[in-house]
C-alpha cells in the first residue's frame, strides 16, 4: 500500500484540507520568462539585471513591535541574526533578499501593506503562515518530533517525547508549501540563486525542483544529521531524503553529520557516493547532488564592535575585581536538554570534592539563555540544574565565595562579553549540537580590545591565553583542534579536563590560543557564506547543458537530467532502421537486461525464449548473449534457441550456435589458488556474503551484508587483491555489490569485436549493430562496438544503438527504462523478422495472381493501397496488408 505520506501532499498542502488562506496579492516580480516581465515596477525590473541571492529560512533577520498608540507596526534589522551576517560573503553588488516568517502575528487586513514595506525596506518577504499551522509547524513537527529525533532522542514513551503526529506532517508539509509559493513570487529562476537554512524547511526544495526543473538550490543544515539507526525509525524518512536531494549542494558543519546522511542514501534509497576531485557528489537521477562540509562561522566585526563599547570595559573591569583572586571556569548555553548544563554541574563538583585546594579559588559561572522551546523536558531540566546548584553552594559555598553563580535571565551581549573576557576557561558540555558558536565568541574575546585591556590592566603588547573544554559531540568540536575533547557523560573525566585547563602552563594556553584564534578569524561567517556560494555556483553550472523532465507524484518528484545526445531508445526509430538494413550484430546482456535483476528465478521466461529465438532465426542476423554468468547455466537456460550464440562469464567462453564447440579465450588460470583463500576470509568475517566460483573467475558478492560493511569490505578486499596478483595475469574488478578477479584481457568488448571481426572476415560486414546491457561490464562493449566499426575494415559505417538500461551516465548513446521497456523492443525487432511461410510454388504463383488481380481493382477504383514494401532473402518482392494487425503486432 503506498505510503499515506506522499500521496500527493503536494497537491494537498494547498488544498482544502488544511483550509490555508489565500496570501495577499503577488509581491513585484522580476523577469521569469525571457521578455517578459510580470507586475513590476521600474525597481524591480532594474534588480533583475543585479546578481541575486534568496535567502529563505524560518524567520527573517527583523525585529517587529506594535507601536500601540500610532497602530503601526515598527521593524529593524536583527543585527545579530546570522542571516544578515552572511552578506558579508557576497559582492557588495549583489542583492539579497530574504523570505521568512516574522516572530510576530500580523492581521490578515494588514498583511498586504507590511509585505509591501518589508519588501521596499528591508528587501524581506514575509510568508504569513496562518497561525494554527504554524503552532502544528514549529512547536508542533518541529520542536516535537524533528529537533528531538535529530539530537538522538527517540520517543521510546509517551514521557520520553511526542511520538509521530500525521497532522503534525501535514501541517510541516503546508508550511513549506507557503513558502514555496512566496520565493515563486520573487524568483527568476534562471539566474537567482536560492539558498535554503536548516531543518524547518526540507521539502521546500521539492515543490521549488517541480516547479523551475533547472533552479538553482542551495541546503545548510545547522542542526546534527543522525545516524541511519535513529533516522531510520521517522516515518517520512524518506520524503525527506528526497526532498533535500532536489537541492544541488547540501551542507553540513561536520563530516560526521554528512556521513550519517550519505548512509541514509544509501541505506535507503540504495544510492551511492563518490569523491570527484574533492567534492563529495550523490548521482541522483543524472544529477550530481554535491555535499559540502564547513563549519558556520562567527561576525568578527560585530563581535569586536561591542567589545570596543564602553559598557563591556567597564563591566569585564566590574566582573574582574568580583572575583579577584580567584579562576572563573564560563558556561553559556540555553535551557535545553541536550546542553549538558546539570552534567556540567556534576563534573564541577567532583572536581572541588577531589581537589580540596580548589574550594574558594574556583568559581563556576552559568549563563543561562531562555529556552527556544517549552515543554515538560525542559522544565524538567530547569528543574535539575538549579535543585544541583544549591546542593553545591550549600557543601561548598562560604560567606564571601559561592562556587556556582547561575544567571538566569536574559543577558545583553556587552555582559557575556565581559565574562568571556574574563573567564580562564569555557566548558562547553552539550551531550548533542549542531554547531555551537561559544567557544569561537570566547577565544575572540580573549583577544581583548584596547578599551578592554586598559579597563583590566593589561598591556596590549602581553601575551593572550585561553582554555576550552569543549564535548566531542557539538559541530565546532573537530575545528578546535587545541581544545580538550570530552566525553560529556563521563563526569570524572571532565572533571578532570578542568582541572588539566586551569593548571596548564601559560605558553601552553598561549600557543593554544594563537591556533584556534588564526582559524576562527579567518574562517568566519562571510568565509563560510562566500565558500558555499561558491560551491553552489559550480554544482548548477552544467544545469543547461543537460535536458531535463519531472517524475513522480507527491513528495517523490524528483528531476531526471541526461545529456543532449543521451536519449531514450524508439522502438519505431529502430524498427525502421531494422528494416532497411541486412547484415545485422545483436549483442544482449542476461540479468538485468533480458531477465530482471530482482528476480529470484533467473531462468528465462517462455516470452524471452520466444523472443529470441524469431531473432536468430532470422539469417540476417547474428545474435549473441553476453553475460557474466557460467557456460552450464547459459546452455541449460537457453537450449531452446539453436542458433543464438552465448558469450559466457564476460568472454572467456563462447560459442556462436548450440551445435558449435565452445572456444576458450585465455588459459592461465593459476591464480585462482591464491584468491580463494583471500576471499574466504572476507567471506568468513562479512555477514551475508559469499563466493561465486566460476570456470574462470571468483566472485565475492555482499549485496546481502550490511550496506556501509559490506562496502568498506569490498574496498579492503580489492586493495588485498591488487597486491596479491600484481604480477599475475589477473585483474580485480569492482561491480555493483561484487569484487570480481578474472583472467587478464577477458572482456564484454572483447567479445563484440572479436563478432564483428570475423562478419567482416566472412565478406558480410555489418550495417546494423545493436548492443543492450545495464552493468558496468556492458560499458566495455558499448567502448568497443565505437572503436570496430569505426576501423578500415568497414567500408560503410553501419546504423549504432547501443543502448543501457535505466537512466545513468553511459558511453551508450540511447537508454531504455528498463527490462520490460528491453523486451518490448525485442517484440518490435521480432514482429519485423516474422519468418514468411514456405508455400508451394504452385500456390504461390496462385497467391501472386490474386494479389495483382485485387491491386488493379483497387487501383482503378482511386483507392489508396496502404502497403510495407520489404525485400526478403532469394529478392522476392513480399506486401504485406496492413488493414488490420493481430495483438502480437504481426499481419493478419
Amino acid at each position: 500500500m503506498p505510503s499515506r505520506s506522499c500521496a500527493n501532499l503536494l497537491d494537498m498542502a494547498s488544498g482544502d484540507i488544511l483550509d490555508i488562506p489565500q496570501t495577499p496579492r503577488a509581491l513585484p516580480r522580476v523577469m521569469t520568462v525571457p521578455g517578459i516581465i510580470a507586475d513590476g515596477d521600474s525597481d524591480s525590473m532594474s534588480s533583475s539585471c543585479r546578481e541575486r541571492k534568496i535567502v529563505v529560512a524560518n524567520m527573517l533577520p527583523l525585529h517587529a513591535q506594535r507601536d500601540t498608540t500610532a497602530k503601526k507596526w515598527l521593524f529593524s534589522l536583527d543585527e545579530d541574526s546570522l542571516l544578515l551576517q552572511l552578506k558579508d560573503g557576497f559582492s557588495p553588488e549583489t542583492e539579497v533578499v530574504y523570505v521568512g516568517s516574522l516572530k510576530v502575528d500580523v492581521e490578515h487586513s494588514e498583511q498586504e501593506e507590511v509585505a509591501q514595506r518589508l519588501l521596499d525596506e528591508f528587501k524581506c518577504v514575509p510568508t504569513f503562515v496562518p497561525h494554527d499551522i504554524q503552532e502544528k509547524f514549529y512547536h508542533g513537527f518541529c520542536k516535537q518530533q524533528l529537533w528531538p529525533l535529530f539530537h538522538y532522542m527517540l520517543p521510546m514513551c509517551p514521557d520520553h517525547g511526542d511520538r509521530f503526529d500525521r497532522q503534525m506532517w501535514q501541517a510541516y508539509v503546508s508550511a513549506n508549501k507557503v513558502f514555496a509559493d512566496k520565493v515563486m513570487e520573487v524568483v527568476n529562476p534562471e539566474d537567482d540563486y536560492i539558498w535554503i537554512q536548516d531543518y524547518h524547511l526540507m521539502v521546500l526544495p521539492t515543490f521549488l525542483r517541480k516547479r523551475y526543473h533547472r533552479v538553482k538550490l542551495g541546503f545548510f543544515l545547522h542542526s546534527p544529521f543522525p545516524s541511519s539507526e535513529i533516522y531510520r525509525t521517522l516515518p517520512v524518512r524518506d520524503e525527506i531524503l528526497k526532498g533535500l536531494l532536489n537541492c544541488d549542494l547540501i551542507g553540513f558543519h561536520t563530516f560526521d553529520y554528512a556521513r550519517h546522511f550519505l548512509s541514509c542514501c544509501s541505506r535507503m534509497l540504495g544510492l551511492d557516493y563518490e569523491s570527484k576531485r574533492g567534492h563529495i557528489g550523490l548521482d541522483y537521477f543524472g544529477r550530481t547532488v554535491y555535499i559540502k562540509i564547513l563549519p558556520v562561522g562567527i561576525h568578527m566585526g560585530r563581535l569586536e564592535s561591542v567589545m570596543n563599547l564602553s559598557s563591556t570595559s567597564d563591566k569585564a573591569k566590574e566582573v574582574q575585581e568580583q572575583f579577584k583572586g580567584k579562576k572563573v571556569i564560563l558556561g553559556v548555553d540555553d535551557m535545553d536538554i541536550f546542553k549538558g548544563i546539570s552534567l556540567k554541574l556534576l563534573a564541577f563538583e567532583y572536581l572541588l570534592q577531589q581537589d580540596q585546594n580548589l574550594q574558594g579559588k574556583l568559581v563556576l559561572v552559568q549563563i543561562v539563555n531562555p529556552a527556544r522551546s517549552s515543554g515538560k523536558d525542559v522544565q524538567e531540566a530547569k528543574r535539575e540544574t538549579y535543585s544541583t546548584a544549591e546542593r553545591i553552594n550549600k557543601i561548598y559555598g562560604r560567606s564571601n565565595y559561592e562556587p556556582v553563580i547561575l544567571i538566569d535571565r536574559p543577558v545583553p551581549r556587552y555582559e557575556k562579553t565581559a565574562y568571556y573576557a574574563v573567564a580562564e576557561c569555557c566548558l562547553v558540555n552539550a551531550v548533542r549540537d549542531g554547531m555551537n558558536l561559544v567557544p569561537y565568541k570566547y577565544i575572540v574575546c580573549r583577544q581583548g580590545s584596547p578599551g578592554m585591556d586598559d579597563a583590566m590592566g593589561i598591556k596590549t603588547d602581553s601575551p593572550r591565553t585561553s582554555m576550552l573544554v569543549v564535548s566531542e559531540f557539538i559541530g565546532c568540536s573537530p575545528s578546535l583542534s587545541g581544545a580538550i575533547r570530552v566525553n560529556p557523560w563521563d563526569i570524572e573525566a571532565v572533571a578532570e579536563a578542568l582541572n588539566v585547563a586551569i593548571t596548564m602552563s601559560d605558553s601552553e594556553k598561549q600557543l593554544r590560543h594563537e591556533k584556534h584564534y588564526r582559524y576562527v578569524s579567518s574562517h568566519d561567517v562571510a568565509y563560510w557564506a562566500r565558500s558555499f556560494m561558491q560551491d553552489l555556483e559550480r554544482a548548477c553550472k552544467d544545469h543547461y547543458s543537460k535536458r531535463c523532465w519531472g517524475i513522480g507524484l507527491g513528495l517523490g518528484f524528483r528531476v531526471i537530467a541526461l545529456s543532449p545526445n543521451f536519449r531514450k531508445l524508439s522502438i519505431d526509430h529502430i524498427v525502421s532502421s531494422y528494416r532497411r538494413t541486412q547484415r545485422r550484430a545483436i549483442f544482449l546482456d542476461y540479468d538485468g537486461t533480458v531477465v530482471p535483476q530482482s528476480s529470484l528465478i533467473k531462468a528465462p521466461s517462455a516470452e524471452v525464449i520466444t523472443l529470441l529465438n524469431s531473432l536468430s532465426n532470422d539469417p540476417k542476423n547474428t545474435v549473441y548473449i553476453v553475460s557474466g554468468r557460467g557456460r552450464k547455466s547459459l546452455s541449460e537456460w537457453l537450449a531452446p534457441c539453436e542458433r543464438l550464440g552465448i558469450a559466457a562469464e564476460h568472454g572467456y567462453f563462447i560459442r556462436s550456435s548450440k551445435m558449435s564447440d565452445w572456444e576458450c579465450l585465455a588459459s592461465d588460470l593459476e591464480w585462482k589458488p591464491i584468491v580463494e583463500p583471500v576471499m574466504k576470509l572476507y567471506t568468513e568475517t562479512t555477514d551475508g556474503s559469499y563466493i561465486e566460483p566460476k570456470e574462470s573467475a571468483l566472485v565475492w558478492h555482499h549485496q546481502d551484508a550490511d550496506p556501509d560493511f559490506g562496502s568498506c569490505q569490498a574496498k579492503e578486499l580489492l586493495d588485498h587483491l591488487e597486491n596479491v596478483l600484481s604480477n599475475e595475469p589477473a585483474v580485480v574488478k569492482r561491480g555493483q555489490h561484487i569484487v570480481e578477479v578474472k583472467p587478464q584481457g577477458v572482456t564484454k568488448g572483447l567479445v563484440a569485436q572479436k563478432v564483428l571481426s570475423m562478419m567482416v572476415d566472412s565478406g558480410t560486414p555489418p550495417d546494423f549493430v545493436m548492443c543492450i546491457g545495464d552493468d558496468r561490464s556492458d560499458e566495455d562493449m558499448f567502448e568497443s562496438i565505437l572503436s570496430s566499426v569505426s576501423s578500415s575494415s568497414i567500408t560503410a559505417a553501419p546504423d549504432i544503438f547501443a543502448c543501457t538500461v535505466g537512466q545513468k551516465p553511459s558511453k551508450a548513446k540511447y537508454y531504455l527504462d528498463d527490462t520490460a521497456d528491453v523486451l518490448r523492443l525485442l517484440q518490435g525487432l521480432g514482429n519485423a523478422s516474422c519468418p514468411k511461410p514456405r508455400h508451394t510454388a504452385h500456390f504461390q504463383v496462385a497467391f501472386d495472381s490474386v494479389l495483382t488481380d485485387c491491386f488493379q481493382v483497387m487501383l482503378h477504383s482511386g483507392l489508396e493501397i496502404p502497403i510495407d514494401v520489404d525485400f526478403i532473402v532469394g529478392e522476392k518482392l513480399c506486401l504485406e496488408f496492413q488493414f488490420c494487425r493481430s495483438d502480437d503486432g504481426c499481419p493478419e
